[in-house]
């Protein structure tokens, strides 16, 4: 592709205000504060990005230092997706937790905790909540990221979460439209499929999106999943059908809306990301997000060019282009005048609401008095989670029974494994989705077997039976999660 003149026309402008591009590093990078110059409109931070509130603060004010109104979004859900504590774990519990507890108020509260955490770093637009419905206990990429199984519940608690989290003056940004939860392949991956019919869809996926918008969330982010009773040949981000006639015509829906990032598999090894953003914003997405994996200035580069080239060919209207812009501009607007509602900080909502979620089940609830061998029965890390990080209890238990040891067991042999290992020290066993790894159950198996006294904790979806001495489900792997089980086990 030839390289177009980096003017500030307007058509260059509007092409690079659609885009929310990440970046390395802890400070801005030059060619991004250029970019800012020129029209870009908004940035998207990740873990790489952050080493403390501090630093955050100060990497948001040298963006807004360049352009005033700037976009500062996010990806944080609390629970187990966190980037403002990425080195530490979530000191919030996650949407799966909060829908255990059914008290929308708590949602509402911890939502707005989060964001008041956020605006004090200079955040403003948050990819979160999670609105899938997680009726596929298969599901590799949502899980504890839902609120739940029951559309109701979800719908209930997507709502109270962007009412809580735009009190601050973060707008909120439910997703993955039309709904991400019935699929077992990850979309960072694959492009998955959802066969359900539209009366499935319409009571079960897009019912926590009405209540949604309902609630005023100003942005939507679609979802890499082909829907065929939706459009059976592209995937919902690239689906006139889906994000004009049936999000904006028939939901209603009049914000922002936003692509899951570019750089999935789901789009790049399908479509390529230039030519899927261009689809994107001619099916009538107002964003791009990419960055998760692509953060440099010739990836902005690239998609810039790829916009102006397809208004000059006639395969993206000018006015479309244009009216994308424009709802980036209203958002920032909007974010840029927030006072945000009246209240002091609430530092401990998130253990509290940790607490209230755990579920103990079991007869033995003797307190541990002497230092355990947790066996952390370790999955692949889900790429939305990150694999840096930490999860589990085995941190909280070290800090209130010193001595504590670790180890980490995969794969057939994992229970032998770990038998050895533990020598005569009491197990637990944290586990995550029991249900959908065989070889994590034989592990257990092989575990209860030899030492029946051993207490289990799962801190994913809690599908299979409970089992162990004792047996507490934490609905999520956050390390306020974490915490609420350690004090249970310990008696504290």
């Amino acid at each position: 592709m030839t390289t177009l003149a980096s003017g500030t026309d307007t058509l260059t402008r509007d092409a690079l205000t659609v885009l929310q591009p990440g970046f390395p590093g802890t400070t801005a990078p030059d060619w991004l504060l250029r970019r800012l110059g020129e029209g870009l409109a908004s940035v998207g931070l990740f873990g790489r990005n952050i080493a403390s509130s501090e630093q955050l603060a100060a990497l948001t004010a040298q963006l807004r230092a360049e352009r005033d109104d700037v976009l500062v979004a996010i990806d944080e859900e609390g629970g187990d997706v966190t980037r403002l504590e990425v080195r530490t774990g979530s000191s919030f519990p996650g949407n799966h937790a909060l829908g255990a507890v059914d008290d929308t108020e708590l949602t509402r509260e911890v939502a707005a905790e989060l964001g008041r955490r956020l605006a004090a770093c200079g955040v403003n637009f948050n990819w979160a909540p999670s609105a899938d419905v997680n009726s596929n206990p298969a599901n590799p990429i949502i899980g504890v990221r839902s609120f739940g199984a029951d559309p109701a519940l979800v719908a209930r608690h997507t709502a109270a979460y962007v009412t809580g989290l735009q009190s601050a003056g973060v707008a909120a940004c439910t997703k993955h439209f039309p709904g991400h939860g019935d699929t077992a392949v990850d979309s960072h991956l694959a492009l998955p499929r959802i066969d359900a019919g539209p009366e499935v869809l319409a009571a079960r996926e897009l019912a926590p999106f009405r209540a949604a918008i309902a609630a005023g969330t100003r942005a939507v982010m679609s979802a890499h999943i082909l829907v065929p009773a939706l459009d059976p040949d592209r995937p919902a981000t690239l689906s006139r059908r889906v994000l004009t006639d049936l999000l904006r015509g028939d939901l209603g829906y009049d914000g922002l809306i936003v692509t899951d990032g570019m750089e999935m598999r789901a789009i790049a090894a399908t479509y390529g990301i230039e030519r899927g953003s261009v689809l994107a914003i001619a099916a009538g997405a107002d964003a791009i997000c990419v960055g998760g994996g692509l953060a440099d200035d010739e990836t902005v580069r690239r998609l810039r060019d790829a916009l102006v080239s397809a208004v000059r060919a006639g395969d993206l209207a000018e006015e479309r282009l244009a009216d994308a812009a424009q709802r980036v501009r209203a958002l920032a607007h909007w974010t840029a005048s927030r006072t945000p509602a009246a209240g002091g900080p609430r530092p401990d909502i998130g253990l509290a609401a940790a607490r209230r979620a755990l579920r103990v089940t079991g007869e033995d609830v003797t307190p541990l008095t002497e230092a355990p061998y947790v066996v952390a029965l370790t999955p692949a890390a889900s790429i939305a989670v990150g694999d840096e990080t930490p999860w589990g209890v085995a941190a909280e238990l070290s800090r209130l029974l010193p001595g504590t040891e670790t180890g980490s067991f995969t794969g057939d042999g994992a229970g032998h494994a770990a038998l050895r290992a533990a020598g005569d020290r009491r197990v637990v066993a944290v586990v995550r989705d029991e249900h959908r790894h065989p070889w994590m159950a034989r592990a257990l198996d092989t575990l209860l077997t030899a030492r029946p006294d051993t207490v289990v904790v799962e801190t994913g979806v809690p599908q299979a039976p409970a089992r162990g001495a004792l047996h507490l489900a934490t609905h999520g792997a956050s390390r306020a999660c974490g915490r609420a089980a350690a004090e249970v086990l310990t008696g504290r």
